[in-house]
């Protein structure tokens, strides 16, 4: 117990935790000899306040009228047993914040981040709580406006309000007695109206000030003069217009400025080069004019510079990414003088002329993007860019206009782009056919020709290329079959073939929409769906069924051709597949019932056929609008309103067929019947004799789909005379035999609060111990039935194949009555939760850096591998061991997990394979 309450003093927050633990322990300590001293010492009306308060929560607090508040989940009292601290940070908390919280007046730390709460802040509450040092009610769904005449304390240090709904202006004289201000953060709500002034003023050892994606409109006012330790200043996706505020540059402590997505104007003073602590400045998305600051580059701990979608002019200075603004001229030759260049990006100019023969002086060169221009003279510029040898992206659509491609094949030499990964040419109206020296490009994994005039048949080639995952030939004038070639694409074929995809990071990223900063942007190429883009062509004959074999792609766009035939029923073999668009073309037969197992369908068309017969349903089908499906006459369903009866020129059968075929059904009943009976019978007598182990040790052919999915979400004590099958998997590593769910209940004392050992994003984790001493992790899952029901699947079908000694193993799972268990290892030394944040003795690793957001942490280590100090992120204990090399491939691992951008985190999969990769000769990812 002592433990447990221990490691509640330690928030999972970057927040400093209170110094009160110890004098907890010392308190518990003596109160095991002297009880009495200890009785009486929760002060009356903050219990009562608390209890006020009433919090809902799927696991119940341990608030109990009866015991000391003191020694409550979430509490810490001072000297005087009045309650100090109240820490329940994502702990599933549902409800409002009641008015009764307000008598928590000796209140220094508050945090109810990441939960459930909604409603408005009660009125006087920052007033109200005067010795409040710590406000955290981020990432909740509190509304409304913050009180109209409340005010911080002068005790406030830090104050965040960030992800959620709130709205309404923030008056300045909020602010006026938070003279103790650190940090103050309302991002991602819905505040409008003009930014708070002087804030610097009042408060003027603030550090750290985010105002972004919200709606403050106007300009920002002065006052930065005041904040001479301001570090880090957003206010990016805003209504702000205006001119930068010329004070900012007072603000010397500055290393970030974040501004993008507004409607600033105006020119970048060139003071900003006197903010030498800057290390991040993002002003794109804006109206900016003028040119860049010529001694911008004197900024030499500069890490991010973003000023794309501007209006910037005039001369190019030595900056890498200056696309989306007005630039005019051709390339300047002095470009090419700066030899160590690595990317360059322009697209989006008004850049004219050729690209000249001294861009060869760039060797380094591997990032060139001069889409979006007026350039000219494609042939000639093929002829001069293979020279660049280490050239990994070439990316320049939308230039060349009305030119032919080139057909000599030896334009492109031997050793020519021999690392090209990304050849964009799209949107050029390129006549003539597709090029047979694509074939020479052996590392291409994405080509892009789309939006142009080519001709004649899709070549062969591009089943030669191994590597090619992404190919887009949409709105051309191709002609002729599907080639075959295209179906044992290596990149497409097999998850194998994709795992040799480059996962190194681009030198800048692939916008999918350039001249829109709120799309997506691609800095990984392995973060592109494996793709066929084939639409606005005039291709023709049957979908060969080898189309069944490429199970790795993503995306297939057939639509807008003249394709006739059935549709093959071996689509339904493409498992990975999310888009699937035959639509406008002339299929008919039936729509295949087997596509309905396509769980990853999220859009789906066949519009514009000759398509008949039943509507399939189930799975995704249930999901899809009705414009997927129009313009088939012949196409019947619930959905279309057109239900699939009897064709009304059908002969009625007669009384004699009626009776004999009514004789048949019913023959057909009982016979089925007893077999169905039988087969139960002898099915139950099998699993019986095979003692509830899976049998022949086929751990990953268990069927998740015939797994019952019940409304219920807890366990009863009523189940404690119930022997349910408990699925073992025979390789567990504690070789476990028989199990049953009273066993499990045994083992966790019926899930008794006292055995949790961890909590999940869906559910809480319980310490089992079996009769023979075995110890397992117990997780049951709890929270919304349909996402419960794919953490569920994807838990049990990832990690009963995912097999790696750094990995927890999977033991088994349990379906009952609605309750859903997966059986873990137990890790006897804790979770890295533990290590990383409620480690009691010592300094906890991440109190050495205590970055905001996993950004942070990658910038963090990336600079560190910069400055040649890479290894100083590790431990002290782990240096100098000999592993090294070993632990730096784990970090890059562990960087890319945590990427702001969920969508572009690893796969368990991709994790375990580079896991078991560590050490190896391969490339480890970067």
């Amino acid at each position: 117990m002592l433990l447990t309450l221990f490691q509640s003093c330690s928030p999972h927050t970057n927040l400093n935790p209170s110094s009160g633990c110890f004098f907890l322990i010392l308190v518990l300590s003596i109160s095991c000899f002297f009880p009495n001293l200890t009785h009486a010492s929760c002060n009356a009306i903050d219990r009562d306040s608390l209890l006020s308060l009433s919090l809902s929560t799927s696991v119940p607090l341990n608030w109990s009228s009866g015991l000391n508040c003191c020694i409550w989940e979430g509490i810490l009292c001072d000297g005087n047993h009045r309650v100090s601290r109240l820490w329940l940070p994502f702990r599933g908390l549902r409800g409002t914040i009641s008015p009764s919280i307000l008598n928590l007046t000796s209140l220094s730390q508050l945090n109810l981040s990441h939960n459930s709460l909604y409603g408005p802040i009660p009125d006087g509450f920052f007033a109200s709580l005067n010795r409040i040092q710590i406000i955290d009610l981020s990432y909740n769904r509190l509304s409304g406006q913050l009180p109209s005449s409340d005010i911080l304390p002068v005790s406030i240090q830090t104050v965040d309000l960030s992800g959620n709904h709130l709205n309404g202006t923030i008056q300045s004289l909020f602010f006026q007695s938070a003279s103790n201000l650190a940090a103050f953060d309302v991002s991602n709500n819905s505040f409008t109206g003009p930014m708070p002034s002087s804030i610097c003023v009042n408060s003027p050892s603030i550090k750290f000030l985010d105002f972004s994606i919200n709606d403050f409109s106007g300009e920002i006012p002065q006052g930065f003069w005041g904040c001479l330790e301001l570090e880090v200043f957003r206010a990016g996706f805003n209504l702000l217009s205006g001119k930068l505020p010329s004070d900012i540059y007072n603000a010397g402590a500055l290393q970030q400025i974040s501004l993008p997505a507004n409607n600033f104007i105006g020119q970048i003073d060139g003071r900003i080069v006197s903010l030498t602590n800057l290390r991040v400045i993002e002003l794109f998305g804006n109206r900016l004019n003028g040119t860049i600051p010529v001694d911008i580059g004197a900024l030499s701990n500069l890490e991010q510079l973003h000023l794309y979608i501007n209006n910037l002019t005039g001369t190019l200075p030595p900056t890498l990414d200056l696309g989306n603004n007005n630039f005019t001229g051709s390339l300047p030759v002095s470009l090419f003088s700066c030899i160590s260049l690595t990317a360059i990006r322009l697209a989006s100019n008004q850049l004219e002329g050729q690209i000249l023969p001294d861009i060869v002086a760039l060797q380094s060169l591997s990032f060139l993007s001069l889409s979006t221009n007026n350039l000219i003279n494609f042939t000639g510029a093929i002829r001069i860019l293979v020279g660049c040898r280490n050239l990994s992206a070439l990316i320049i659509s939308k230039n060349f206009y009305n030119e032919a491609l080139p057909g000599d094949e030896n334009i492109v030499d031997s050793e020519g782009f021999q690392k090209l990964q990304v050849l964009a040419l799209g949107g050029c109206n390129f006549t003539g056919q597709i090029p047979s020296w694509l074939a020479k490009l052996g590392k291409l994994e994405v080509l892009d020709l789309s939006y142009n005039h080519i001709t004649g048949l899709i070549p062969g080639l591009f089943g030669s290329l191994p590597n090619l995952f992404y190919l887009d030939l949409s709105y051309n004038l191709l002609s002729g079959e599907f080639p075959k070639e295209l179906t044992q694409l290596p990149g497409l074929v097999s998850e194998e073939a994709a795992d040799q995809i480059d996962r190194s990071y681009l030198e800048l990223p692939v916008f999918v929409q350039p001249n829109n900063v709120s799309y997506l942007q691609y800095n990984q190429l392995s973060n592109l769906p494996p793709a066929i883009y084939l639409t606005n062509n005039s291709l023709s004959g049957h979908i060969p069924v080898e189309i069944g074999q490429l199970k790795d792609i993503h995306v297939l766009d057939l639509s807008m051709n003249n394709f006739s035939g059935n549709i093959p029923d071996q689509l339904s073999n493409l498992t990975n597949l999310e888009k699937l668009d035959l639509s406008g073309n002339h299929l008919s037969g039936e729509i295949p019932p087997s596509l309905s197992r396509l769980h990853f369908l999220s859009w789906f068309s066949i519009a514009d056929n000759n398509l008949q017969g039943p509507i399939p349903t189930g799975g995704q089908f249930d999901t899809f609008p009705i414009s997927s499906f129009e313009r088939n006459q012949g196409l019947c369903g619930a959905l279309l309103h057109h239900p699939c009866s009897t064709q009304p020129d059908s002969p009625r059968p007669s009384a004699s067929d009626k009776s004999r075929k009514k004789k048949i059904i019913i023959g057909l009943i009982l016979g089925i019947c007893f077999g169905v009976g039988f087969t139960l019978t002898m099915l139950t007598l099998w699993i019986l004799s095979k003692r509830r182990i899976l049998p022949r040790g086929d751990s990953d052919k268990v069927d998740i789909e015939t797994i019952s999915f019940n409304s219920n979400s807890g366990i009863s004590t009523e189940f404690i005379k119930d022997a349910s099958l408990v699925i073992v998997f025979p390789n567990n590593t504690d070789d476990i035999k028989n199990l049953t769910i009273t066993e499990i209940l045994k083992a966790t004392d019926n899930f008794n609060q006292a055995n949790i050992i961890g909590c999940g994003g869906f559910g809480l984790v319980y310490k089992a111990t079996l009769e023979n001493g075995t110890k397992l992790a117990v997780k049951k899952l709890s929270g919304d039935m349909g996402l419960m029901e794919r953490e569920f699947k994807a838990e049990v079908e990832a990690l009963s194949t995912a097999q790696h000694k750094n990995l927890v193993s999977l033991q088994g799972y349990c379906v009952h009555d609605g309750c859903r268990l997966l059986m873990y290892s137990y890790m006897e030394n804790g979770s890295l939760d533990y290590w990383l944040h409620e480690k009691p003795d010592g300094k906890r690793p991440m109190e050495l850096f205590k970055p905001k957001m996993s950004r942070e942490l990658v910038v963090w280590v990336q600079q560190m591998r910069n400055e040649g100090k890479q290894d100083e992120v590790f431990d002290p204990l782990l240096r100098g061991k000999g592993f090294e090399e070993e632990m730096r491939q784990l970090l890059d691992v562990a960087c890319m997990c945590v990427n702001q951008n969920h969508l572009k985190r690893p796969t368990i999969t991709e994790v375990v394979n580079w896991l078991q990769n560590i050490g190896a000769n391969g490339q480890p990812p970067k």
